[in-house]
């Protein structure tokens, strides 16, 4: 099984506001850059979509290590925590629903079905990590775009 290193990230401009997410894929030498902006949108969302897309990405199942910079997701899958809030009718607990909620529902998915056999490694963001610096710097350019798509979740209040 090939190995494949995610970095990913996502920014937000205003939190919420415009938002963009950027995954680097790594693989016996070779790089691909991901990234895409929207609208209106959350940090975390965008954090949420660039591991999102670091999943979908690989056409063949292999080992995926993920990089992140946000604790909320890693914590969310290594703690359990996103399969807790799902058992539970999304919420945090008695009182809280738990954020995000079709995001969270797609990400399990995907963990539960790629066929990739994959760990999630947490850095510390703005730190001198050179992938982490340059994935923020693609998903903060994301925030920009010209054109950006519209997150569907967020805006309707998913």
């Amino acid at each position: 099984m090939k190995r494949v290193d995610a970095y990913t990230d996502g920014a937000c401009s205003g939190n919420p506001g415009p938002g963009g997410y950027a995954v680097i894929l790594r693989w016996n030498g070779h790089e691909r850059e991901l990234s895409r902006g929207f609208r209106r949108t959350t940090n975390n969302r965008m954090e949420i979509l660039a591991v999102i897309a670091a999943i979908e990405s690989p056409t063949e199942p292999c080992e995926l290590v993920i990089h992140s910079d946000s604790q909320y997701v890693v914590n969310a899958i290594q703690q359990g925590w996103a399969k807790k809030w799902r058992a539970n009718g999304w919420m945090r607990n008695r009182k809280e629903p738990a954020l995000n909620p079709d995001l969270w529902e797609r990400l399990l998915d995907l963990l539960g079905r790629s066929g990739h056999k994959v760990r999630f490694v947490w850095v510390r963001g703005h730190d001198g990590h050179d992938e982490n610096e340059r994935a923020d710097r693609l998903a903060v350019a994301a925030c920009r775009s010209p054109e950006p798509l519209i997150d569907e979740g967020y805006e309707r209040g998913a």
